[in-house]
């Protein structure tokens, strides 16, 4: 089992940033990527940023250029730095955790945290 635990959401202004954390703890050897998702209001769960063990990230098109994913050395904690927030960035963000096949990357076992809220508005 993994544990995660968000902290950082909050409210900010358009242009504002945030910078989201996660703590994990637990069996993080079964750990390949770790990743942060977002549900906006009335919208499926999706996924805004990846970092696998080896380093790679991926980022969904709406975010590019705007959030950076990072972890610590000791790989259980990741970030998410947000950037020029707009409105539709008002979401609750989820830390997640996921084994992920060495070659193809494709996720397995997966474990969530509660979600922080994070509130884009005037």
């Amino acid at each position: 089992q993994v544990q995660l635990e968000e902290s950082g959401g909050g409210s900010v202004h358009p242009g504002g940033s945030l910078k989201l954390s996660c703590v994990a703890s637990g069996s993080l050897f079964s750990v390949g990527v770790m990743n942060w998702y977002r549900r906006t209001p009335g919208n499926e769960r999706e996924l805004v940023a990846a970092i696998f063990n080896d380093g790679k990230t991926n980022y969904a098109d709406f975010v590019k250029g705007r959030f950076t994913i990072s972890r610590n050395n000791a790989g259980n904690a990741v970030y998410l730095q947000m950037r020029s927030l707009k409105p539709e960035d008002t979401a609750v963000y989820y830390c997640n955790a996921a084994w992920s096949d060495p070659d193809t990357r494709e996720y397995g076992m997966q474990w969530w945290g509660k979600g922080t809220l994070v509130t884009v508005s005037p």
